[in-house]
């Protein structure tokens, strides 16, 4: 290889350009190797050189002079460019004497004649220059002075090999740089893992769509880290069906994936992967692009809800089969959980259910339920919706559970999202669609928007039904007009009046003959016709009548008309003009009056006769009630003997733990069935006003403490606290028997009513005002006859209270001004909704949380005591305890003359109840 061949190595040059010295002005370090050697190898000057194309440039020179002649120089007047071919060192003792240099310049001028130089390698071992040494004078050159400038030539090198790899990694850097620009201006997603599995790319797109960690994370936990769902939407995908996952082992296109992160709308993308090899076939990874589709599978999924929206109304035989369609045809297609339609009254008050839909496989019985459901405008979704008259989307149910009438029941089915839609026509609701899903949906403008113009479609067909509905109910309706019109005696008229004043029918409806005496076809002047057979002492009033029809005022008048059969009726006519089109017509009923009388006897004999059917019926409604007394009482007997058999079979002697526990059994359900018949006595005897009460006088404190001290054993089954708070004496007029009913009942249901570990508080003193009882003043010396048995008087006479677990100390006796003592019975249970108390006391009435709780009862209970405590003068109220639970307050009269009149023995009326 000559000189020239190897100067122009293609490769040397990318070498020598890789370093980037070439661009370098000054190189330290280089200097210093220069320096080095003028002072060790005590010559004139030393150059460090690389070797161009077309020159040699200079990079670093130490001499005489300071600095070289110039930094570029010739190859011709190079003595350096002769090291490359044979790649090895060159020594000259005297240039002038070698024909070889002999046409450089610096060797004619005497400024060169010895000469030392050993070539600079690249690292990947093509030369690139020189480290040379020169002297104005001839010199023999010693080994050692070659094996130094071979020792600097290594220095010189390890600094090129330095730059050359800084270069290296500046390049590469800007490479990466380059590629992550290129990547990032792209419009479509792109990711890249090693085959390790590890995220090594993302451009700006991916980084948008994904809004995940861009540290390294494990392909095991990219679903739930980046949130990526299979075509569906539900479920995340699996490690081996994430796009980077399969892309690593196959090439594929057309892979569906949904991104669902937190707080944003949910997005689609179709993926296409393949791997990464290197030319030699090494795998070096895998690559995802992806295309945002959600636009497009938005508008397939709406025009797959719009054909299945017009299919169902296609093929809908009713309204009602119309509404089912549509909300199955919408959620069908969306893949949502259930769907309802509700419909709006005309005036817009009142929304209901009239359809469901649930998606095949899933049981939503317990939220959908078979009955029909109604609810106001603004209560509940529903209603909500129709109040907005825009869509309404709820995220999460369970951040919102209180927007539904059955939030409860949408929990227990684990329902999270409920979109609503109103179906419009202008300004006005006509129905509403409701949908639930299984997971929680962000809100999504853009399908709302959707699903607008699928309602408004919807709409369009509802008020289009309905016209032909009201076309269909019209014509209809004529046909039945027209027969009950034909089974009348009157005469149904309609007639358009003319600007000469004549009046020519264009409707009859029946025959004239009832009337007129004969037919009268359409098309003639009736005013004529009529005027003609009026009597001659009626025709001012049949004037009048036709005056104020063509004047276009409702008229009436009665006349009487020779028929064209001779006979003389009198005939009413009403007539009611009416503009339309510019034509005057007028409606009018012409009725044969003669047996006017006759008619009003025969309406006298029908009233009588209803009349005579209501007395009837509250006879045989009395019947009713003494027949359940009857039974009733019927039914007390053998209920009492079933229960003294029972208690003796429970006491025999010998007796074995299965049949006692049998006869346990019988005692107890007899108990249960003679507590309901007491019910239903007392519920007949109210309604026949049979109850009476024998008012007495009697101390309220002593029946509180003896009803409490009887409930306390069921309390201590269930690990309740009793509390009581009772004045010392409390004197009231009352039926001690009845009045125990009424305690009893009360706290019966605040046992029953409250879980286990609650708390019953029974309070009783004066009612001051309707407030609490037991703030009126204390008076020591009123405790009177009837001191409960727990007072006992101390040392010094005055009484002090008894007291064991779980009861409170009585208060000071009390006397009440108000003329009205109280008791309250409080409890911690489950409560009353508040729209259910002005029912509570109803007979039969059992609150909703009772029954969602499973707790069995009749609702008599409440009935009877509010009837006995009205019948002794005093009033029952139930109301919401703080903190949760009801206190039901009973009021009655003190033991006062005042009251004594007022008491008596008064049966209970059959209103109070």
């Amino acid at each position: 290889m000559t000189t020239e061949d190897r100067v122009r190595d293609p490769e040397r040059l990318e070498a020598l350009r890789s370093t980037g010295l070439l661009e370098a002005r000054r190189v330290p370090l280089l200097d210093q190797v220069t320096r080095m050697a003028v002072r060790l190898l005590r010559v004139q000057a030393a150059l460090v050189t690389l070797i161009a194309e077309d020159r040699q440039v200079i990079l670093s020179y130490t001499g005489a002079g300071g600095l070289p002649p110039s930094r570029d120089v010739p190859l011709s007047q190079s003595m350096c460019r002769h090291l490359l071919v044979d790649d090895a060192p060159l020594a000259v003792d005297d240039a002038r004497c070698d024909e070889r240099w002999r046409d450089i310049g610096a060797v004619a001028r005497g400024e060169l004649a010895a000469y030392a130089g050993t070539p600079l390698h690249a690292p990947c071992g093509q030369p690139l220059g020189a480290l040379c040494v020169i002297d104005g004078r001839p010199r023999a050159w010693g080994r050692e002075e070659l094996e130094t400038l071979g020792s600097l030539a290594v220095m010189a090198e390890a600094e090129i090999s330095s730059r050359s790899a800084e270069r290296a990694r500046q390049e590469l850097q800007e490479e990466r740089m380059f590629l992550s620009a290129l990547l990032d201006s792209l419009d479509v997603p792109v990711s890249a893992c090693d085959t390790e599995g590890r995220i090594v790319r993302f451009n700006q797109p991916m980084r948008e769509a994904l809004q995940g960690p861009e540290t390294p994370v494990h392909s095991s936990h990219w679903a739930q880290a980046y949130q990526l769902f299979d075509a569906d939407g539900k479920h995340l995908l699996k490690e081996g069906d994430l796009p980077l996952v399969r892309a690593l082992r196959e090439r594929f296109t057309g892979q569906e994936v949904m991104v669902r992160r937190p707080g944003r709308p949910a997005r689609r993308y179709l993926v296409n992967g393949h791997p990464l090899d290197s030319p030699t076939g090494q795998r070096l990874g895998a690559v995802n692009v992806g295309h945002d589709i959600t636009a497009q599978h938005r508008l397939h999924a709406l025009r797959d809800t719009q054909h299945a929206v017009i299919k169902a109304l296609a093929d809908a035989g009713s309204a009602e089969q119309a509404a089912c369609g549509v909300i199955g045809a919408i959620g069908g297609t969306l893949g949502w959980a259930c769907g309802e339609y509700w419909q709006v009254d005309p005036g817009g008050e009142r929304v209901s259910r009239t359809g469901s839909w649930t998606r095949p496989g899933r049981d939503l019985s317990a939220f959908t339920g078979p009955d029909a459901m109604t609810v106001r405008s603004g209560q509940g979704f529903p209603g909500r919706v129709v109040t907005a008259a825009r869509p309404v989307w709820i995220r999460d149910l369970n951040t919102e559970p209180d927007r539904l009438v059955r939030d409860g029941e949408a929990l227990e089915a684990g329902l999270r999202t409920a979109v609503g839609l109103p179906v419009r026509s202008g300004e006005r609701v006509l129905a509403v669609l409701t949908f639930f899903t299984d997971t929680a949906e962000e809100p999504d403008d853009d399908l709302l928007d959707l699903l607008g113009g699928v309602c408004a479609h919807v709409g369009r067909f509802m008020e289009r039904r309905r016209a032909e509905d009201l076309a269909l109910a019209l014509t209809a309706s004529r046909r039945r007009f027209d027969r009950v019109v034909a089974q009348l005696d009157d005469l149904v008229w309609s007639a358009e009046i003319e600007e000469d004043g004549a009046a020519r029918w264009i409707y009859q409806g029946g025959s004239t003959a009832g009337i007129l005496g004969g037919h009268v076809p359409l098309g003639v002047d009736a005013a004529a016709v009529i005027g003609d057979q009026v009597h001659p002492d009626d025709r001012q009033a049949f004037g009048e009548l036709l005056a104020g029809v063509r004047a276009g005022r409702p008229v009436q008048a009665e006349y009487r008309l020779i028929g064209l059969d001779g006979v003389t009726r009198w005939i009413w006519t009403r007539a009611f003009p009416r503009r339309e089109g510019g034509r005057l017509l007028a409606d009018g009923i012409s009725t044969d009056v003669t047996e006017r009388h006759r008619i009003a006897e025969e309406r006298e004999h029908l009233l009588a006769q209803e009349r005579e059917q209501v007395r009837r019926l509250r006879d045989l409604d009395r019947m009713k009630d003494e027949l359940v007394a009857l039974v009733s009482h019927e039914i007390r007997a053998p209920v009492a003997v079933i229960r003294s058999y029972a208690e003796m079979l429970a006491d025999l002697p010998g007796l074995t733990d299965e049949p006692r526990m049998f006869a346990d059994v019988i005692d107890r359900r007899s108990a249960h069935l003679q507590h309901l018949v007491d019910d239903l006595l007392d519920l007949a005897r109210l309604d026949a006003g049979h109850i009476a009460v024998d008012p007495r006088p009697v101390s309220l404190t002593r029946l509180v403490r003896q009803a409490v001290d009887d409930h306390r054993a069921a309390a201590a089954a269930k690990h309740l606290t009793v509390d009581v708070d009772l004045a010392l004496h409390l004197p009231a007029r009352a039926d001690p028997v009845r009045l125990r009913q009424v305690l009893d009942n009360l706290l019966s249901n605040a046992i029953k009513y409250t879980p286990g570990g609650g708390t019953v508080t029974v309070t009783a003193g004066c009612d001051a005002g309707h407030g609490a009882p037991g703030h009126s003043a204390p008076d020591h010396g009123a405790a009177g006859d009837g001191a409960s048995d727990h007072d006992a008087p101390d040392h010094d006479g005055r009484r002090s209270r008894k007291h064991d677990g779980g009861k409170s100390p009585p208060r000071e006796a009390e006397t009440c001004r108000s003329g009205t003592v109280a008791v309250t019975v409080a409890d911690t249970g489950i409560g009353v909704p508040a729209e259910e108390y002005p029912r509570l006391f109803d007979r039969f009435f059992r609150a909703s949380t009772a029954r969602r709780a499973g707790i069995t009862g009749t609702g008599l209970g409440l009935a009877v005591t509010r009837a006995v405590v009205e019948a002794h003068g005093g009033t029952v109220t139930a109301a919401p305890r703080e903190g949760g639970g009801t206190v039901f307050t009973v009021r009655l009269p003190t033991a006062g003359p005042a009251s004594r009149d007022r008491l008596g023995s008064a049966p209970i009326r059959s209103d109070q109840a």
